[in-house]
């Protein structure tokens, strides 16, 4: 009985020992649940948040799917454009080379003109001064004839005072004459 009682206390530490070795290992593994627990929560959150972005990425690409449809029609458009642009710029080019052998042509008859108002306005300065000096001349003849028109109304001025001189002089002859006569008559 002794021995069985050895025996089963011997094999009860065992168990209690084996208890205790569970109950560590439970511990550890109640840690190692919790810690995967949150670990998982941890990646449930981020895969919550990689699948948003993934949702929300994926409307990025659609919204740009369209917008790059949209440029495409829109390059289509510029080509199409750039085409009637290069075939209305070569037909500009055309219309432009013409109006620049007309510009051309212009500006020679414009030189042309230029050379023959050169001449013109030559002779007609030639002329003015010509006219300019027959000018001075005529104001000259003017100012002389003027010169000689104011002597001779000096000249008709001296000569009315001279006939007046004379006439009074007569006058007083005749004055005179009839004082002496009058003062002979009285003496007499």
């Amino acid at each position: 009985m002794q021995e069985e009682l050895d025996n089963v206390t011997h094999q009860y530490n065992k168990k209690e020992d084996d208890n205790r070795d569970l109950a560590s290992r439970v511990k550890d593994l109640e840690e190692e649940r919790g810690r995967l627990q949150r670990t998982a929560n941890i990646q449930q959150t981020q895969a919550d948040k990689y699948k948003a972005l993934s949702e929300e990425a994926n409307k990025k690409n659609d919204g740009l799917q369209h917008q790059l449809s949209a440029l495409e029609k829109e390059l289509e458009n510029f080509k199409r454009i750039q085409k009637q642009s290069a075939s209305n710029q070569s037909a500009t080019e055309v219309r432009l080379n013409r109006a620049m052998e007309e510009a051309d042509k212009y500006k020679m008859e414009l030189n042309k003109l230029k050379q023959s108002n050169k001449d013109t306005a030559h002779q007609e300065r030639k002329r003015v001064e010509e006219l300019k000096l027959e000018n001075k001349k005529l104001e000259k003849q003017k100012a002389d004839l003027m010169a000689g028109f104011r002597k001779q109304l000096k000249l008709i001025d001296i000569l009315k005072r001279q006939k007046m001189h004379i006439e009074s002089a007569k006058m007083l002859s005749f004055t005179e004459e009839e004082f002496m006569k009058a003062l002979e008559w009285g003496v007499s």
